[in-house]
Formats: structure tokens, sequence, C-alpha cells
């Protein structure tokens, strides 16, 4: 009992000395000076609580030392002048705010229990304990005041004696919710340095929390630490546009590569719209290969749930008035239809055959996507056909939805010659149209008259084939390869048409300009047209050919008048 009463008395004659020091107005005799600030303090005053400042006037060289330089003291000079004031002995707060700062300050300035009872190490230590760690938010607290005190807040274990009060009480609330909203603390680690963010989800994984738990957790961390970057996933966020310097780019980009590199092992749980949001920042954060990689695989492994919209968010600007990324589009549709395919060689199905209802739903998200991006000027035929041939043909069991793409796509790119609108229209099969579908393309003059004919002649082999049903029953194959035979014949039929048409046009001429008897005398033209003509002749190999009749009218008589229908 001797030594504290000895304390409480030597505290007591500190005070009465700093008051009448104070009341007396005597002169300071040493300037300390903290960065831009300047304290004119008594050395007596210092000395009596402060070994380092006790170890600086003695170490002195100058007979009477008048000014010192404490420019590295944790917490700055604010923190100093709380260190001045307790050296005083004039009351102040500590708050959960300043305790760490105060004991990293003490520690600089050897204010501890050991050089004088009663310091102010001492006294830090046991708000630390009484208050600092008693409860998860004040723990959170001290641990975010810890950011600008490394390492030497590390070194005093603060840090760690923070994140395990955190931790404890984080697990408690994951599994036992005792506030509402249950996710309350979440909101709460959002104010924490990604490093010490970190630290506690490694450490409640540890511990054994869900996987999901840690997923809402670090969702909720991206979304308000990216807020400028990341959409939250209801679809609903903030845009943004303006540039930003280097090394606000170069700090969000280290946070988004610490961010995924904390994402749980387990694939399913994030929605895939968080991660196809979290890429986009990746991309336009300029993060490593390695992250945007990880975040491709993960978006490409549950991609079977991917909507339009998610699609959207990878493709464009913040701004929206651009696109702004199709190789990612890419991989990732390549890697799922990989996946798609090793499924189907396990369960022995050919894939192009066979699709899943799953590639067969995501083969028709493609092709809505592709309608959407499709009005950008500065989409390439190769990018637009590289992410329409990803998808199997066996995916698309009717391909209106790709006709649609490829209509705006033509409609927004109208200098493409018939060349490259062929090429646009490679990747759709025009007998899997639908009745609906063929009858616009039939009437789209935006087409190449490939397709137009296709749309034409469809519905009218199947009257030829004689039942729809018989029809249907052909091989895709022969299908399309009778198709294109006739596609070829009315090329043929529409050259011969057109030459017949000159000619009647010349003899027209002919006719206005020298009259009937000029015609007798040009037996040569006549002949050559004739040949022309028969190849025309349907009937020319069968009962009905009149390749052999003379030109005697006395001896040709009238046919009979017949009604011929031509399908």
């Amino acid at each position: 009992m001797a030594a504290p009463t000895k304390n409480r008395k030597v505290s007591f004659a500190m005070e009465r000395t700093a008051q009448w020091i104070m009341s007396q107005g005597i002169p300071t005799d040493v300037v300390i000076k903290v960065g831009e600030a300047n304290f004119s303090l008594h050395k007596f005053m210092l000395v009596a609580k402060s070994n380092h400042i006790r170890k600086l006037v003695m170490e002195s060289g100058e007979k009477d030392l008048t000014k010192i330089d404490l420019s590295g003291i944790p917490g700055g000079a604010n923190t100093f002048e709380k260190a001045a004031k307790f050296s005083y002995g004039v009351n102040f707060e500590i708050t959960v705010q300043n305790v760490a700062a105060l004991r990293c300050a003490a520690e600089y300035l050897q204010m501890t229990d050991h050089y004088c009872d009663d310091n102010l190490a001492g006294r830090t230590d046991d708000f630390l304990s009484q208050v600092g760690f008693s409860s998860f938010l004040s723990s959170v607290a001290v641990l975010k005041s810890c950011e600008d005190l490394l390492p030497l807040a590390e070194d005093l274990k603060i840090v760690d004696r923070c994140i395990e009060a955190a931790i404890f009480e984080a697990c408690k609330e994951a599994d036992f919710p005792s506030r509402s909203p249950p996710n309350w603390w979440m909101e709460e680690l959002t104010i924490l340095d990604v490093a010490f963010f970190g630290r506690i989800i490694s450490a409640m994984r540890a511990r054994g929390t869900k996987p999901v738990v840690l997923a809402r957790s670090i969702m909720t961390y991206t979304e308000r630490n990216l807020r400028d970057l990341v959409r939250d996933h209801s679809g609903n966020g903030t845009r943004s546009s303006a540039p930003t310097d280097h090394e606000h780019m170069t700090k969000q980009c280290k946070l988004v590569e610490s961010i995924v590199a904390l994402l749980p092992s387990e694939k399913a749980a994030f929605p895939i719209n968080f991660l196809c949001c979290l890429l986009r920042c990746a991309i336009f954060v300029k993060a490593s290969t390695g992250c945007k990689k990880e975040l491709e695989k993960r978006i490409s492994a549950i991609f079977e749930h991917v909507t339009v919209d998610d699609l959207l968010v990878l493709s464009f600007t913040y701004d929206g008035e651009r696109l702004f990324d199709l190789e990612s589009v890419r991989r990732i549709l390549a890697g799922f239809v990989e996946k798609e395919k090793s499924v189907a060689v396990f369960n022995a199905n050919d894939l192009r055959e066979f699709c899943s209802s799953t590639l067969q739903r995501v083969a028709k998200i493609v092709d809505v996507y592709l309608g959407e991006i499709a009005i950008y000027s500065d989409l390439s035929i190769s990018k637009f056909n590289g992410i329409a041939n990803l998808v199997p043909k066996a995916a698309r069991k009717v391909d209106d939805d790709l006709y649609r793409a490829i209509d705006i796509y033509l409609k927004a790119h109208p200098n493409l010659d018939e060349i490259e609108r062929e090429k646009v229209c490679s990747v759709m099969d025009p007998l899997k149209l639908s009745y609906e579908a063929r009858l616009h393309a039939s009437q789209n003059k935006r087409l190449p008259v490939q397709i137009v004919l296709h749309a034409l002649y469809y519905d009218q082999l199947k009257i030829r084939s004689g039942t729809s049903e018989s029809y249907n029953k052909q091989d895709p194959v022969t299908m399309r390869s009778q198709v294109l035979a006739d596609v070829s014949l009315v090329r043929e039929n529409e050259d011969l048409r057109s030459e017949l048409t000159m000619m009647k046009m010349y003899i027209s001429d002919l006719q206005k300009s020298h009259g009937p008897k000029g015609l007798t005398r040009r037996p040569t033209f006549f002949s050559s047209m004739s040949k022309t003509l028969g190849k025309l002749n349907p009937f020319r190999h069968g009962s009905k050919d009149t390749s052999n009749i003379v030109d005697d009218p006395e001896e040709v008589k009238k046919p009979r008048r017949r009604r011929f229908s031509i399908s």
C-alpha cells in the first residue's frame, strides 16, 4: 500500500507544480517542433514524464538546449499536444479514436511506468483493456485508428488484440444475431483498410464461418469501398465516367486485387452480377491478368445463371456510350461451352446433335445480347461473328433472336457490301427461322440475295416434297443442298430473264426505227436468241418437245388451250 500512496503523492505534487508554473507565468525554456507546429513548453515538466526528452536534453552538445524536433512522433501534433497536457497534469479525454495514437506516442516518448509511475503508457493500456477491446464497435474503431500508426501499433500488439476482439464478436453475431439488421457488423467492417479487413475474413474462415456469410461481408465491403465503380447486385448503382488521377487509380487497382484474393473458393458463393461488376472494375483499373482470369473463371463456372444485363455490364463503359470489353465475354462464353462439352462427352452425348437445356438458355441470352450491342458502329464483323459462333448450332432450336441481331447489325452498318453482309449472315441457319421470321426476311432489303432466296423457297420446297411431314424428315444437309441448288437455278433464270428483256427492248427499238420489214433480214441475231431461250424450255426433253416443229405456217395447228399451275 505504501507504493501506491507514494505514487499518488508524486502525481499530486506534479499537478501542483504545473498549476504554479502556469499561474506564475514563468517563461518557457524550450520549443518542441512537431511537423509545422511549434510548442513553447518547460523542460522540467517534460523531462519529468518523458525519458526520451530527458535523454535528448542530457546528450545534447548545447549548453542550454532550446529547440527539440519531435516530428517523428506517432499521431503528429495533435497527439503530442495531449501528451504535453498529460505532462502538465491537464485533463483531456481518452477515446477509442485517440487511444492507440496516445499509446504509440507514449512508447515513442518513453512515457512508461518504468520511468515514472502512473505514466501515459499505463493509462492508455488500462483504457484499451477496459474499453477498447470490450466490444465489437470499439475494437473496430481502435483498429481503424491503427492504420496510420504502423508498424509501432503492430509491435505493441494493439492490432492483434483488436482483430481478436472483433473476430470473436463477429463470429458470435454471424451465428446468433443480436441486432437488426443481422448484417450490421458487416457494415461496420467497411471502414477498415483492406489489409485489416482481409485478416479478419481469413481468421473467420479459419474458425469455420460459413462461406455464404463471408461472401456477403466481402460484397458489402466492396460495394462501400468501390462505390463509384461497382454497382450493387440489384442492378442499381452509381455510374462514374470521370477521369481519375494515376495515384487514385493505382490505389483502386490494389484494392480490387486484394478483394479478389479474399474470395472464398466456393464458386457459387457470389451472385454472377456481382462478379461481372467486379470484373468490369478490374478491367477499368487495369488489374493484373491473374486477377481478371480468376474472375472470368468464376463467372464461367456459374454462367448458366447469366442475364443479358450481366453481359451488358461487362461490355460497356461506365457512361454507357461505347463498347468497353468484348474479349472477356468471349473468353467466359468459350469456357462455359467447353465445360458443357466435357459434360456431354461424359454422358456420351454429341454436342452437335444434343444440347442441354442450360446451354439452350444461354444461347438465347447470347443472341439477345448480340442484338443489344449490334447498334454500335465500333462493333466489327469479326467480333460479332466470334461471339455468335461460340454457341453450338444445336443449342439454337430457332434462329429468330439471332436473325433479329443480324438485322439490327446490318441496319446500324449500312455501308457493308454484299460479301460483308453475307459474312454477317453466315452465323445464321435460314432453315431454322420461324414462319414469321422467314416472312420478314423475304421482304428485308438489307439481307443478301442468297438469304432472301432461302426464305422465299423454304416453304415452296415443302409443297414440292409432297407434305410438310415428309419434308421435315429429310436430312438437314440434303435439305440445305436442295435449297442451294434452287437458289443457283433462280439466279440463272434471273440472268436469262434480264437478257430476254433486253432483247425485247432491242426489237422494239428496231420496229420504231425501221418498221416491220427491217426485221426480216436479221435471222442471225434471232437464231442466237432462240438458242438462249431454248434453255428456258422445261419440256425440250419430254413429250412436249417442240424443237423439231416446222416453221411452215400452213402445217402448224392451233393447240388446245390448257391451264398450267406453276409452283
